[in-house]
């Protein structure tokens, strides 16, 4: 067990309590993590506000230089850092070490978006009398401090997917990592301490929940850019109205088959595709596979061959090799997930595989003629769950994929160009994965969501976007 500090302005600093993180697996202490007194909040605070247009008037290859910096400790302290993220999230280490991998690439991509970012282009304005002369240059400048409220689910990507854009664009940012697992975030600080970035650039401040609200509306902090729940997401939204709000929020993600799908070959890499990311993180992931919804002509098969492959799914110790399917994050968790399923069994539900726990650990569960009115059918599960579909033909298959409040990804299992392209259109989404899940993310992509999955776009160029806004300035008595 160790003492972890956090990081104030860039500096290492204790406050005067401390809290256990333990392991949801074993609920060993994984360590003591120091909290901030509201003081020393107050100085985060009123360091990165005071710092706002110093950092933003740094050089890019002072900010690139120190992405890259972070990018590279990451990738040479993966294994170390991986089993950090294991024991505090109770993710299965090769999960955990893919993690990692991602956010060396979140760093990378910021540190050359950072180089060549400069959200503007020149526009003639002599197009009418009035404007012979004169040109326009638009550029893009930090909206101001960015408060980054991270979940638990990926405790160091998610971090970073805050942390990287705000500081490629020049606006400092103060990260509160989930209270569950503030070990990946305080990592983040400490390789950031290694850099050069100028004092009160940036802050992690592992603040207990119930002092988020504070943050929330200090005005010195103009832009908030949260993930998690969209119950806390638009409480957050509504009480600031005000503020620049990014709001990555939940889903139900469908994948779809469709009846050209329709091979052993295509099904079995369908079936197995859909058991692995219906259960990776303990299907803690917004994009987690939850409902299969596939045309009658490949149900039967299709069906068969996902309850196998699920079952194929391994549960236990998340620091062993082998496991695939690690604890949920708590074991109120697991016991919420437990009564969902019970709910759906107990309103006509088929379970095919799974539905029992053990302590945290949730068994990877297979439903079948899930009722519309289950919670299960209607919320985000956010656990190894998924429910089977039958439909007739594409119509029927796309108004079942936007029969939700939520929009966030869908994946579709077709070979036809035309089907993707119709699927596009039709689908109330963010993403569109064509011939696999729709757990499908590359950082570098614009990643969010319709409907109640929320508002703006991660993915690191348009996330600098969002901390950005557009400022012209007219040239006149130019020679054009």
């Amino acid at each position: 067990m160790t003492a972890t500090a956090f990081w104030l302005a860039g500096r290492e600093t204790t406050g005067e309590t401390t809290f256990d993180v333990t392991s949801p697996w074993d609920g060993r202490v994984v360590a003591q993590v120091s909290v901030p007194t509201e003081a020393q909040v107050e100085e985060a605070v009123a360091a990165a506000h005071a710092v706002t247009d110093e950092f933003s008037a740094t050089p890019a290859h002072v900010r690139a230089a120190a992405l890259d910096h972070v990018s590279k400790r990451l990738a040479e302290r993966t294994e170390e850092i991986a089993r950090l993220i294991s024991a505090e999230n109770g993710k299965p280490i090769k999960w955990a070490r893919g993690e990692v991998g991602r956010a060396v690439s979140v760093f990378r991509f910021a540190a050359e978006e950072a180089r060549r970012f400069n959200g503007g282009d020149a526009q003639r304005l002599d197009t009418d009398a009035g404007g012979t002369g004169r040109l326009g240059l638009t550029r893009r400048f930090p909206k101001g401090v960015v408060l980054g409220i991270a979940p638990f689910n990926f405790p160091l990507n998610l971090c970073a997917h805050k942390i990287a854009p705000a500081l490629a664009v020049g606006a400092p940012i103060i990260l509160k990592p989930a209270p569950a697992t503030p070990l990946s975030g305080l990592v983040l600080g400490e390789l950031l301490a290694e850099t050069e970035l100028p004092a009160g650039s940036w802050s992690i401040l592992p603040v207990t929940n119930d002092r988020m609200p504070a943050l929330v509306k200090d005005e010195r902090l103009p832009v908030i850019s949260f993930t998690g729940s969209d119950t806390v997401g638009y409480a957050i939204q509504q009480s600031v109205p005000h503020k620049h709000c990014t709001l990555e929020l939940g889903g139900n993600a469908a994948a779809v088959v469709l009846g050209d799908w329709a091979s052993e070959e295509d099904l079995d890499w369908a079936a197995t595709r859909i058991a692995t990311f219906s259960n990776y993180q303990g299907g803690q992931s917004c994009i987690s596979v939850q409902r299969v919804i596939a045309d009658a002509s490949v149900y039967d098969r299709l069906a068969a061959k996902v309850v196998a492959a699920v079952e194929k799914q391994g549960t236990g110790d998340p620091s062993d090799d082998a496991t695939d399917v690690g604890p949920l994050v708590s074991e109120d968790a697991a016991k919420r997930v437990e009564s969902w399923v019970d709910e759906a069994v107990a309103g006509g539900a088929k379970l095919l595989t799974g539905g029992k726990r053990e302590g945290a650990t949730y068994a990877p569960t297979v439903l079948a003629e899930l009722p519309a009115t289950a919670t299960l059918a209607c919320e985000e599960v956010f656990g190894p769950v998924l429910s089977l579909h039958k439909v007739d033909g594409e119509a029927e298959a796309f108004a079942a994929v936007n029969d939700s409040k939520f929009g966030l990804q869908a994946g579709v299992f077709t070979h036809d160009i035309q089907t993707a392209f119709r699927a596009h259109r039709a689908l109330e989404v963010g993403g569109v994965i064509i011939g696999d899940v729709p757990s499908y993310r590359a950082d570098q992509m614009p990643y969010g969501g319709a409907k109640q999955s929320g508002v703006g776009r991660e993915g690191v160029r348009y996330a600098m976007d969002d901390y950005t806004y557009e400022r012209v300035l007219v040239l006149t008595g130019i020679a054009l």
